[in-house]
């Protein structure tokens, strides 16, 4: 039969059903097979064909067909599982029940009343139609996931068959171990079998089904108790699931093993077609899906790193019931951290390329579900963490975060990439190493938005960062905590920063420190109590390698003695107020000395009008976000009470209400908050005394800096008279060879703000993860049009 005659047919049987009135009954079968039996229908073909009013149609008016039609469908894949699908028949009719299921489970989650449906088990829907053994007692539901992933792990279907010749009688899927099948090396699995594009395509249809599955948790609205799991996952990710182990290795090594640029070869994409890629992006979501777990109300999954023997290991206490989790916190061996850390940042990596070799290799869209991976690689594994850092590997995963967070700081669709970006960097930065690891100079040349500079890759997140600061839009306010954490966290390492990057810090503190800013709201004076720390750190523990920092300071010693001198009665507070209405832009590329971008590099474009997005749950604020730990002369840290939290005399500073993607009814004020940086807008009416103001003033560390500049003005301005230089080269020489031995206060301890897993960013996760994944399945549009109720659907 040709393929329009299937279309014909198929879309028959959807019409009969649309209009029969009266119950169809489960054993009908000359009716029910024309769903899956002789048609050949492609995914596209199915969502064409079964339009979404016509679905809503049937749950209303016949519930009882509809029940039928998701029963019989879920039977056949039993049955096509139990067989082992040998003849193409039976695969075809896999695939159509597979297609049509992945169409109509999204009306099933929509409504209220048919969530518990698959739930349930079905009365007498015994396969033998009378005898009830307890295998038919099973929910619809756990029979469609076992049965998917027994389907997974088919020889002939979706994996290579191991058998040499026709003549042996088929492989019982029943008792051949698929560990044996797993679908790529790496990760406790040796050998690569041989590309099969069939496969490729059939895996593919069959993880669209889980996600869409899984993707029940799109229709809960987002709640403060991000422990409510996915009956969906945890099933799935259970004991129960005799494949748990090979299907999380195949996911992952997939993904990690994945080589976009064509086998090596530049160009080669543009002659072969790449069935892997579908596969590749269908199995990022799938596991990041899975590893949807509140690591902040269970005891952590992370072990320390001392023990050997498989890839998986079992001297550990045992971990969470989610195996996926368990077994992602269970990697131990240097040669699997070494390939997913490798195949992550060649993925990262392929926007990059593009930009210096265009088209050599095909553009990959999958980077925001990598850094979700990414993430939680590290959060769940703490020896992965230990991994990257240990060598400077760290910054092929560096690059392109900034490189993304740089393009992405002018686009209102992208605050959630924003957002990941700066998380994995404080989550990094935590760590001793990742500020050593700055040091290395930075050579790569990716064209970026950004000044030209001959420096270390310190020096590059700096410029980065101040470029988003001053020149992103409006929503990313809620960052700059973030962004200044990491720059504390990394400062007391940095050996030496290039004259750009001590620039852009100082003309960050001079625009954070004018009266009106200071004075606008509750929290602002934090990001001057961040950047002070920054030079106090530096000033203490590096001040040999930077001279340019130190030059820098000097030159704008007049923004220290302002702050030293900061008024505190009322008409100072009230005068600096007025002049926020005067200028409402106080950061702005004015007197940063921007300099010629690199060449090559396009401006961060806004997005295009039209984009959607979807909206984001607001994000704990730094104060919850971050532990304080010290650091001992050895070395080690030890985490600081709450109690002794310098930065923030007036109690902890409030939570952004919002990271700005607002909730509904919250979109009408956005106007007024565009007057930059009036963070305290949303918390109601505010005003500040001159209490207020003593309370943290009397706070600036500012006594370092002022015993620095008593030391050196006098030095540096006796070198210009004597010599009647104003060349700064002869300055910089003199501030090389200067010391400050014995001239200081003591040296402070270093504070470090280490992440602390919180059930806050856990929801921010699991709202973040399915938006992405929601906006990315366009063809066919999963979910597009049904009421999703985890996060709103917004045109830029």
């Amino acid at each position: 039969m040709g393929s329009a005659d299937s279309k014909l047919n198929f879309r028959k049987a959807v019409i009969q059903l649309t209009t029969k009135t009266q119950p169809v009954e489960a054993t009908d079968n000359a009716f029910w097979d024309q769903f899956w039996a002789d048609t050949a229908t492609s995914v596209q073909d199915v969502f064409a064909l079964v339009p979404a009013a016509e679905i809503r149609a049937v749950r209303e008016e016949s519930p009882s067909n509809l029940a039928t039609l998701c029963y019989k469908a879920v039977e056949k894949l039993v049955q096509g599982a139990e067989s082992g699908c040998h003849t193409e028949k039976e695969r075809q009719i896999v695939l159509n029940c597979c297609r049509l299921l992945t169409r109509i489970l999204p009306y099933i989650f929509e409504d209220p009343d048919w969530r518990g449906f698959f739930w349930s088990t079905v009365p007498g829907a015994g396969r033998g139609g009378g005898d009830e053994d307890d295998e038919n007692a099973r929910p619809l539901a756990e029979s469609l996931l076992l049965a998917v992933t027994d389907l997974l792990f088919c020889p002939d279907f979706t994996v290579q068959s191991h058998r040499r010749s026709t003549v042996d009688t088929a492989e019982d899927i029943h008792s051949i171990d698929s560990c044996e099948y797993i679908w790529e090396a790496g990760v406790g699995f040796a050998h690569s079998p041989q590309p099969n594009y069939i496969h490729d395509l059939n895996r593919t249809e069959l993880l669209k089904l889980l996600l869409t599955c899984f993707s029940e948790a799109m229709y809960l609205p987002p709640s403060s108790d991000s422990s409510n799991t996915n009956p969906w996952v945890q099933f799935f990710c259970s004991t129960e699931n005799r494949h748990a182990l090979p299907l999380f290795t195949s996911l992952l090594n997939v993904v990690c093993a994945y080589d976009p640029v064509g086998y090596g070869i530049p160009y080669n994409h543009l002659l072969f077609s790449d069935y892997r890629e579908p596969l590749v992006e269908e199995a990022a979501q799938v596991l990041i899906v899975t590893l949807d777990y509140d690591s902040s109300t269970s005891s952590s999954p992370t072990v320390d790193g001392t023990t050997t023997g498989t890839a998986m290991d079992d001297v550990d206490p045992p971990g969470p019931d989610n195996l996926f989790v368990n077994y992602l916190s269970r990697i131990h061996r240097e040669e699997d951290f070494q390939f997913i850390l490798k195949g992550v940042a060649r993925l990262l990596s392929n926007p990059l390329v593009q930009t210096y070799l265009p088209n050599s290799a095909k553009k990959i869209q999958f980077h925001q579900e990598l850094l979700v991976l990414f993430w939680k690689l590290c959060d769940f594994n703490k020896k992965f963490l230990f991994f990257v850092l240990k060598s400077s590997d760290v910054l092929d995963i560096l690059v392109p975060i900034l490189y993304f967070l740089n393009d992405a700081r002018a686009d209102q669709s992208r605050v959630g990439l924003m957002h990941i970006g700066v998380f994995i960097l404080l989550l990094l930065s935590g760590e001793r190493n990742f500020g050593v690891r700055l040091n290395k100079p930075y050579s790569v040349r990716v064209p970026m938005d950004i000044p030209v500079f001959t420096g270390t890759h310190a020096d590059l997140l700096i410029i980065v960062f101040h470029k988003i600061i001053t020149s992103g839009h409006q929503r990313l306010q809620p960052l700059f905590d973030c962004l200044l954490t990491i720059v504390v966290n990394v400062s007391p390492y940095l050996k030496s920063l290039s004259m750009v990057a001590a620039n852009k810090l100082l003309h960050l503190l001079e625009a954070f420190s004018t009266t009106w800013f200071l004075f606008s709201a509750v929290q602002n004076h934090h990001l001057v109590f961040f950047l002070l720390e920054v030079f106090n750190n530096i000033i203490q523990y590096q001040f040999d390698g930077n001279s340019n920092l130190v030059y820098a300071v000097i030159r704008k010693r007049n923004v220290f003695h302002q702050l030293a001198n900061l008024p505190t009665d009322s008409q100072s507070i009230q005068k600096g107020l007025q002049r926020k209405k005067k200028n409402p832009e106080p950061i702005s590329r004015t007197n940063s000395q921007d300099g010629v971008s690199m060449e090559g590099s396009r401006p961060a474009a806004p997005a295009e009008p039209g984009t959607l997005k979807t909206s984001l749950v607001a994000t704990p604020g730094i104060d919850k976000l971050t532990e304080k730990s010290q650091v001992s002369e050895d070395g080690t840290m030890r985490s600081l009470e709450p109690e002794a939290s310098q930065l923030s005399p007036e109690g902890n500073p409030p939570a952004a209400l919002s990271d700005g993607e607002p909730w509904s009814g919250e979109a009408s004020h956005s106007r007024r908050d565009r007057r930059r940086l009036s963070s305290a807008s949303s918390i109601g009416q505010w005003t500040p005394t001159p209490d207020w103001v003593m309370s943290w003033k009397s706070k600036l560390p500012l006594q370092t800096i002022m015993r620095l500049l008593q030391v050196l003005v006098p030095q540096v301005e006796k070198i210009c008279i004597d010599k009647g230089l104003t060349d700064e080269s002869e300055i910089l020489k003199f501030l090389q060879h200067g010391t400050l031995v014995g001239l200081l206060p003591v040296p402070h301890p270093i504070l470090i703000r280490k992440y602390q897993a919180n059930s806050g960013t856990a929801m921010w996760f699991r709202t973040y993860m399915w938006g992405v994944i929601y906006l990315r399945n366009v063809d066919p549009p999963i979910w597009y049009d049904t009421d999703v109720k985890l996060f709103e659907i917004q045109r830029v």
